[in-house]
């Protein structure tokens, strides 16, 4: 069940409207337990891939599914009753023609009752995503590093180095907001490219290691809490360590089990005693 509230969920319309103003508080949440706990903090969830990697223990996100998504997008709307919650679409599901991303985000948006849905592309997928919204569904686009075009980029590495570089991501992030998509996350370009994007389109960015001057930002929240420990790339910042306090408390656990203190009498039913 979700939270029992009466506030108006966040559209991604309202997000447009506050291009250039007050930043965009955005965080992952793959989860019912992690979004109730972050959705009266944030303004967009985002049920990303990265789910691949982060519970399933992926090394890409690249094995992710359609079905994955949208059974992490119910559990993500039962937690959640403000945000405006997206959902990614995962590798294979919509570069093959506007059709095909049609039937599938169509799909997400039905079963997850979600605020739209986020493809990763510029240029290449501007007609896509023209073809989306025209028939109704609200498109968040990714430009920059994009993890599903992982290999293609010899890995997990900064974009826009260059001016060749910089000036197609440009192009992408234009193609995109013309195209029709209500924002833009831009990932792991280099600083000064991510100011320019922001400054040069009409909606807004999204940030996730890219300036602090994009309309917003975005974390993987496991990595934010320090949960999924064994990956911490540049752009993150720890504002918990839950590992160790994990790790930590299944010890306390480990010993007291040993040595036969847990469970206590207060623990226990019909204890000899017990009132």
């Amino acid at each position: 069940m979700s939270k029992a509230s009466n506030t108006k969920r966040i559209s991604l319309t309202d997000l447009v409207a506050r291009k250039g103003a007050e930043p965009i508080v955005c965080l992952t949440a793959y989860t019912t337990s992690i979004s109730r706990l972050i959705d009266d903090h944030v303004d967009l969830i985002l049920v990303g891939d990265s789910l691949g990697m982060v519970l399933y223990g992926m090394d890409s996100t690249l094995g992710v599914t359609v079905d994955m998504m949208i059974a992490h997008g119910k559990g993500v709307m039962r937690g959640s009753d403000k945000a405006c919650v997206i959902v990614d679409m995962p590798f294979g599901s919509y570069e093959e023609s506007p059709e095909m991303a049609f039937r599938n985000c169509s799909r997400v948006m039905a079963e997850t009752r979600c605020s739209g849905v986020k493809l990763e592309g510029g240029v290449e997928m501007a007609e896509t995503i023209n073809f989306l919204v025209k028939r109704g569904i609200p498109v968040v686009a990714h430009v920059g590093l994009t993890p599903q075009s992982v290999h293609a980029f010899g890995g997990f590495k900064s974009q826009g180095r260059t001016e060749d570089a910089a000036e197609r991501i440009v192009e992408d992030a234009k193609a995109v907001a013309e195209a029709g998509a209500s924002a833009v996350v831009v990932e792991g370009v280099v600083e000064p490219l991510g100011v320019r994007i922001t400054k040069e389109i009409d909606v807004p960015t999204i940030g996730i290691g890219a300036s602090p001057q994009c309309d917003g930002q975005i974390l993987v929240t496991e990595d934010l809490i320090g949960l999924f420990a064994e990956f911490k790339p540049k752009f993150v910042k720890r504002y918990a360590q839950m590992d160790e306090m994990i790790t930590t408390a299944v010890e306390g656990y480990k010993e007291e089990v040993r040595a036969r203190t847990f469970p206590a009498p207060e623990h226990c039913f019909g204890y000899k005693g017990d009132k």
